[in-house]
Order: C-alpha cells, then sequence, then structure tokens
C-alpha cells in the first residue's frame, strides 16, 4: 500500500501565496494533516498531529476574531 494523499482545499493568500491543505494517510496508518506552503518557488510542508491541528486552528479563529474587533484585543497582544 503507498501513502494516500486526499486534497481538502487550496486557499489563495496575500501577497501571492497559496496554502494547500491535504489529509495524508502514511503506509504505517497514521494519519496526519499536510499544510504546504507556497511563496514563489520556496515551499514549506508541514504535517500535523490531530491535537496539533486543534490548537493551531483554535489560535488562529481567536486571532480572526479579536482582529475583527480591534477593541478586543487577543490576550498577549501588545499593539495600542
Amino acid at each position: 500500500m503507498d501513502d494516500s494523499e486526499k486534497l481538502i482545499g487550496v486557499f489563495a493568500l496575500p501577497y501571492g501565496r497559496e496554502a494547500i491543505v491535504k489529509d495524508v494517510v502514511f503506509d504505517s496508518g497514521m494519519n496526519l494533516l499536510r499544510l504546504t506552503l507556497k511563496e514563489g518557488r520556496r515551499i514549506t510542508i508541514v504535517d500535523l498531529d490531530i491535537p496539533s491541528v486543534r490548537q493551531l486552528a483554535g489560535t488562529m479563529l481567536q486571532w480572526a476574531d479579536n482582529a475583527a474587533d480591534p477593541a478586543n484585543p487577543a490576550p498577549g497582544d501588545n499593539r495600542h
């Protein structure tokens, strides 16, 4: 059996960057989320387990919610 990848989404990011998200199942049965970031010719690939995805997603959502409401800054946000 070969590693299998299932495309979850492709996202256009600011400044011509791109994020690609895939569900990857390895020969061993291990299942990870693969995040690929493309910046011109530079490519960064990060494989994340479930706890890491949950933590990253929660942090990103909290940031987005707080950035949308500048009167309610995120914890540790030192912008004035």
